[in-house]
């Protein structure tokens, strides 16, 4: 019997948004705020949160009075986000690897390394194809992932937390492609349930080289969320700003 990745039952489950429940709207809010300032969206520009998860950066990028589509796998986060759906903000559920529009957005944006989680490099170059296929000419690409050299010297090995009366115990460790960290969720009322979350230790050469495949460029590269210089050492987080070729489709053919 075929297993399932691990992400369709991790995302879906309650547990992971009560372990996650840190990532506040506060964040998510200055985060995009600033990406606003930093590129100047005309106004109605169309944009699209690829794995969106809730909504957090979606919401406020349609406050922003950009119009918006969340796209996300995750059924239970779905159904959280569509709670705030309004006509220039809606929610799709749909697998990243399926094409998502053709010269449909002037934006799509990954936040929050919603990206890197399958089984080989083809199937992530896939997603940054159908990134540039959705992507107007001269649209941009903000991809958001965690920093790995900073992550792996930062890292805890093992650590416990308890949410409501839910214990969680943490493993982090790495092969020479991935990233792992094992959850073991002990509730009193279920028993034990674990799970293994497993990101692609890629950098940013790795995504120079995906992105410039189908015509996506760095312009801009960012180390944290206030948009502060990359450094591969300190920089908490990994923040690219590619834009579409107006030819890019074509030379990527």
């Amino acid at each position: 019997m075929t297993r399932s990745p691990w992400y369709t039952s991790w995302f879906d489950s309650p547990y992971y948004h009560k372990l996650y429940a840190h990532r506040d709207r506060a964040e998510a809010a200055a985060f995009v705020d600033a990406l606003v300032r930093e590129l100047r969206p005309d106004p109605g520009s169309t944009m699209l949160d690829l794995g969106c998860g809730t909504g957090r950066h979606a919401r406020r990028l349609a406050a922003r009075g950009f119009t918006v589509t969340g796209l996300d796998l995750s059924e239970r986060s779905l159904r959280h986000a569509r709670r705030f759906a309004r006509p220039r903000l809606r929610f799709v559920r749909q697998d990243m690897r399926v094409p998502f529009g053709r010269q449909a957005y002037d934006y799509v944006f990954s936040f929050f390394t919603s990206f890197g989680y399958f089984d080989g490099v083809a199937e992530h170059v896939g997603v940054v194809r159908n990134v540039a296929e959705a992507l107007r000419a001269g649209g941009r690409l903000v991809l958001d992932y965690l920093n790995v050299p900073h992550a792996e010297t930062r890292s805890v090995a093992a650590e416990t937390k308890t949410i409501d009366g839910v214990v969680y115990r943490l493993t982090r460790w790495r092969d020479e492609r991935h990233l792992y960290k094992r959850i073991v969720v002990a509730d009193g009322r279920e028993g034990s349930v674990e799970h293994v979350e497993r990101v692609a230790r890629f950098v940013r050469e790795d995504f120079q080289r995906m992105l410039g495949l189908h015509g996506l460029f760095v312009e801009h590269v960012f180390g944290d969320y206030r948009l502060g210089p990359y450094d591969a050492d300190a920089s908490p987080r990994l923040i690219l700003v590619a834009r579409k070729e107006a030819r890019a489709l074509r030379r990527a053919s």
